[in-house]
């Protein structure tokens, strides 16, 4: 983890003007969470505090390999369901207020002559590739794009059954960055989750979000209890490494160099 002894200026929250008018940064990342209920044992703002730390661990990785990337703060609103929204303190923003933000950031940073944003999307329910889509003819220049951490294939090499929410992966994770956040396993849910009975829905033919409270009674889906903070390390150690070599690659290249 990045030390909390010293301004690293690669971290807005923490560094000053007096530092960054020095760099010609060139890329932004900026961590996106939500605010919702994981399991019984994990804290609300679990994606947020996760989003950050992966981002800052990557951004510090790629820093030191002449990167000049900037994280910028953590937005701690995201998508939500149906059954979530209801639940107290769960908080929800529209896809579109989701847009407006991201509009407005982008056209900060391209006065700015920062021609690269990467989203690092901690939430399922944040679904940003359609935005990009949108925002990228208003902002040709730049380039836009999104990494959604937990979606990797290779979590399968690192936990028994990863999990949907506040599962296994998430829970290993933040047992090893956020320990003190983290209730005692026994006091979890089993993270229990009914699946869709059409046909159609079960072999992804078709689509519909999940209504939470009806498929879940503790909001987990997947169960905790194989989480362990070693195997939070390695993946959180193995993500971060891969994404601070992709900022590294990004910065190497203009825009236009993107494609072979």
């Amino acid at each position: 983890m990045a030390n909390s002894n010293k301004i690293n200026p690669w971290i807005l929250n923490q560094t000053n003007w007096k530092s960054v008018k020095e760099v010609q940064f060139e890329m932004a990342v900026l961590p996106w969470g939500a605010t919702e209920p994981h399991n019984l044992h994990l804290p609300y703002g679990t994606d947020n505090l996760q989003a950050e730390a992966i981002a800052l661990k990557a951004a510090e990785i790629a820093w030191e390999k002449g990167c000049k990337v900037m994280v910028l703060p953590t937005i701690p609103l995201g998508v939500q369901n149906s059954g979530q929204i209801d639940l107290p303190f769960c908080l929800h923003i529209k896809p579109s207020t989701q847009l407006a933000i991201l509009q407005d950031i982008l056209w900060a940073l391209s006065r700015q002559n920062i021609s690269r944003l990467v989203i690092l999307n901690s939430h399922g329910g944040n679904d940003f590739r359609s935005m990009i889509r949108e925002l990228q003819p208003q902002f040709p220049n730049m380039f836009i794009g999104v990494i959604d951490w937990f979606k990797i294939p290779e979590c399968n090499d690192f936990f028994e059954s990863p999990g949907d929410h506040a599962g296994e992966m998430e829970t290993s994770i933040m047992q090893y960055c956020f320990p003190d956040l983290v209730l005692p396993l026994n006091e979890a849910g089993t993270g229990n989750a009914k699946g869709f009975s059409l046909e159609g829905l079960q072999s992804k033919l078709a689509w519909t979000p999940r209504n939470w409270t009806k498929i879940t009674e503790d909001t987990g889906v997947g169960n905790p209890i194989a989480a362990r903070p070693e195997k939070g390390e390695l993946f959180f150690n193995y993500l971060t490494e891969r994404i601070g070599a992709f900022l590294v690659e990004l910065s190497a290249v203009k825009t236009d160099d993107i494609y072979k």
